[in-house]
Order: C-alpha cells, then structure tokens, then sequence
C-alpha cells in the first residue's frame, strides 16, 4: 500500500491525489446537469423547476452521506498513516453497517414525508406533484447513493483516488445515454430522468462496493470485528461536525429555496439552473478541502505536523488558479450556459435570473474555496469544532438576509448574501487556525 502523502513532497503529494478527485466530482454533478438539461429541452419549463425545488432537499441527503464520509475518513486515514491495520479494517467494517443503516432510514423517512418537505418550501402548487414524484425516485436509490460516497471516502483516506474516478466516469457516461434514452426517446418524462440517475448510480455503487472489499480483505491482519461500538463513537464524532460543515451551504440552500420559490415558476426555473452551474463548480472545490482533510489525518497519524502548513499553502494556490479561470469563464459565456437549459419557449425572465447570478457569483468563488481548505486542515487534526461554529455563522447570515430583504430589495437580495457567508465563514476559521498550536493535535 502507498504511503505518499506522508513521504511525497506536500504540493505532489496533494496533485496527485487531489486531482482524480476534482475530475471525479464534476463527473459527478453530470448527473444534475444533464437531468436538468435533457427535461429542460424535452420535457418543459416546469419540469425543470421542479428538479430545481427538489434539489437543495436532496442535496442535504447527497451532504449527510459525503460528510459523514469525510468525517469517518479521517479517523481511517490517521490508522493508515499510522500504519495500524487491525484497527483501521475495524473502523472501516463499522463505518460501512453504520451508514447502511442511516441510509436505509433516512430513504423511510424521505418517502414518507415528501410531499409534506415540498409543501414546508412553498412549492408553486403547479409543479408540486412533479417536484414530489422526482424525489421519491431519489429516496429509492438513496440507499446507493450512500454506499459509493461512504466508499469513495474510504478509498481516499487510504491514498486511492483514482479507482473512485474509473467508477464515477462509468456511471456518468451511463447517466448520459440512459436520460436520453427515457426521456426524449421512450417519453418517460421527469420520471425517465430520475430512474436513469437510480440506475446509473446503483450499478455505480455496487461495483465499487465490491472491488473496494476485495481490496481490503487482501491486507493481512489479525482477526478484526464487523462492529465495534468504540470505533463507532470515535467515527460519529469526527463524522458528525463534518456533515454539518458539509451540508452548511445545503442547508442554506434549502432554507432560501422557500424564498425563491416565493417569486414564482419563471424565477425558479432561472435560479434552478444557475444553481446547477454553481453546484458544478464547488464540487471540485470541496474535493479538494476532503483532500487536504485526508492529507493531514495521514500526517498526523505518521507524526509529520510540519507538513500541514504546506499543504495549506499549495491548496490555497490551487484555489486561485481555478477561481480565476471560472470568473473568466463566466464573464464571457453565462448566457450560453443559462440558455442550454432552456427551450424555445422559456420566458426571458427565468434566462435573466440565471444570468445574473452566475454573472454576480463568479468573483467570489475564492472565498467558499479558502474557506474549504482551512476547514480541511481543522477536520483533518480533530478540531471540529471551530469550523462547525464558522459553517453555521455562514448558514445564518445567508437565510437572515436572504428571509428577510429578498421580498424588500428583490430576488438578487438571495444571491447577495451567498459571498457574505463565505466571508465570515473563513475569518473564523482562518484565525483559528492561526492561533492554534499545531503540535497540541491529538485524536
């Protein structure tokens, strides 16, 4: 097994392992964006905005599953690192029944209570019972979902990015053709896209899930436990603050979404598709934060601290590079990207919100980056507290704001407070980091 990230120079070290993982989550968001794109230009603009009600509510699911992976990896990768097998295949073992068995309630709980989550948002009655259909769809496949994020996760505290990359290509190019094929060729409707992503994702996780197992069942250990209530502790306290600081920006999303579903169809058509676009390009961003969180759970384990400030300093350098090259993307082509999503008859309205937001969003995507980054090195030491206090801190600001002056000062009131969050998140953090001493880290 590879140990780089504890040997390797901290900038090659973070490449190498990082990139697989940024190329994986926008593969990824595919799934999103041709869901939306196929049932924007063949099934109508209703239909799209009923993907865009939904989304910010399974987005949270989507969080709860990513976050409680980086949360558990992070105690993974500190065995790894530290190079105690036995107890790593325990916590990986314990990790794996225990997400199964959220997953399979969390699915209970979102089948049931569907239509009663739509409503709580203020769903325009015209598009309610499609918004309700595409999401019991998602709760069926929740399950999937699940699995091969909690994999992913494990596959990354071990130093593999690359395996999760191959799973996520195929599952993306057999979205791709499946959405085609069930909706604008058998007619299937907002349905069709949502079985194509079902079906795409639990091939996807089943696969993964198998040649992961087969890998670790190769390392040779004494006899370990399928469950242990120790480890099980240690991983929900790591897990925890990590999927409140993973679903923060979800949970903001979900909160403002009843504010923008206020302003009517046409305005949410325009934002849905917008926040697709966003959604697209924090994923990477947030890959990146999970990198820097593994990189120095491993480190810590292998007692290297003096590598952590490093890393920090290269992942910064990589936040800048990339948040230029999206601002300059934007500026020149957020009509293109908002009219993909549309049709013939979309309103001019529902283009121009798109518009606006990406074309205000774009100079601020530096912010929501920094931020991730420093949170990555605060998850990945154990100190999760300061980053779940700065993650809520950013919740607040954005649904006050947005709850309180968007019916005021109008819909851009919304996107307005988005960079305001980012901010204040990253202050705080970034001086809590500062302040520490880095040598005071312990499990």
């Amino acid at each position: 097994m590879d140990h780089y990230l504890t040997t390797d120079s901290p900038s090659k070290a973070i490449s190498r392992f990082a990139l697989p993982m940024v190329v994986g989550s926008l593969f990824q968001q595919i799934y999103t964006l041709v869901d939306s794109a196929v049932v924007g230009r063949f099934v109508g603009e209703a239909a799209l905005a009923s993907i865009g009600a939904s989304f910010a509510l399974t987005t949270i699911f989507i969080c709860i599953g990513v976050g409680g992976g980086a949360g558990a990896s992070v105690l993974i990768a500190r065995y790894f690192g530290a190079r105690d097998y036995k107890r790593m295949k325990t916590a990986i073992f314990t990790s794996l029944t225990g997400f199964l068995a959220l997953s399979l309630v969390l699915s209970i709980f979102g089948l049931v209570f569907s239509k009663n989550l739509m409503e709580i948002l203020h769903t325009p009655a015209e598009i309610l019972d499609m918004a309700v259909l595409y999401l019991n769809i998602y709760f069926y496949g929740l399950p999937f979902l699940f699995m091969y994020n909690i994999i992913s996760a494990l596959y990354q505290a071990l130093g593999e990015s690359k395996i999760p990359l191959y799973f996520l290509i195929f599952s993306s190019v057999l979205n791709v053709i499946l959405d085609i094929y069930f909706v604008r060729d058998l007619g299937f409707g907002l349905a069709g896209a949502a079985y194509a992503t079902l079906l795409a994702q639990g091939l996807s996780a089943i696969f993964s899930f198998l040649v992961f197992i087969r890998k670790i069942k190769a390392i040779k250990t004494e006899k370990t436990e399928v469950f242990d209530k120790k480890e099980l502790r240690l991983l929900s306290n790591l897990a925890i603050p990590s999927i409140i600081q993973q679903s923060t920006i979800t949970i903001g999303q979900l909160l403002v979404q009843s504010v923008v579903n206020s302003f009517g169809v046409e305005i949410l058509a325009g934002f849905s598709a917008a926040f697709r676009v966003e959604s697209l390009i924090i994923v990477p961003i947030t890959s990146l934060g999970n990198a820097v969180s593994s990189y120095t759970s491993q480190n810590v384990g292998a007692k290297k601290l003096e590598r952590l400030a490093k890393v920090l300093r290269a992942s910064l350098a990589m936040v800048g590079i990339y948040s230029v090259v999206v601002l300059i993307y934007l500026k020149f082509n957020s009509t293109n990207i908002i009219a993909y999503f549309m049709n013939e008859s979309s309103s001019s309205l529902a283009r121009d919100t798109g518009r606006a937001y990406l074309d205000f969003i774009g100079y601020f995507f530096i912010l929501v980056g920094s931020k991730h980054c420093v949170d990555g090195i605060l998850r990945g030491v154990g100190d999760v507290e300061v980053f779940t206090l700065a993650n809520i801190v950013n919740l607040t600001i954005r649904v006050s704001l947005s709850m309180a002056l968007a019916h005021k000062i109008g819909i851009a009131m919304v996107w307005y407070a988005v960079p305001l969050g980012w901010l204040a998140n990253l202050i705080i953090s970034s001086i809590y980091y500062f302040k520490i001493n880095k040598n005071e880290y312990k499990l």
